[in-house]
């Protein structure tokens, strides 16, 4: 039985990609939580695309747990706002 390889080391814009999604989830966050912006289609864009630069950082680094739970979060961004596109 051979030990685990080590995930590969990710190109400098996946890296880039990666802090641009911790940026965006994280400033939807914190405008939110002080009432800049309402739960409306911009917290969901930077959701959205937050939750995309993460998942795929993680993917690249073979981090499952973040992967799954930023590919979740951005799902959900991505419902809400084609939900209100239909409306």
């Amino acid at each position: 039985m051979q030990p685990p390889q080590p995930a590969p080391r990710p190109s400098l814009l996946a890296e880039a990609v990666g802090w641009y999604g911790t940026i965006a989830i994280l400033a939807a966050y914190a405008l939110s939580s002080f009432a800049v912006i309402e739960h409306g289609p911009l917290y969901q864009a930077l959701n959205l695309t937050g939750g995309l630069g993460v998942a795929w950082i993680c993917w690249r680094k073979r981090a499952w747990q973040a992967f799954w739970l930023d590919a979740v979060w951005a799902a959900v961004a991505l419902v809400w706002l084609v939900r209100q596109l239909a409306a």
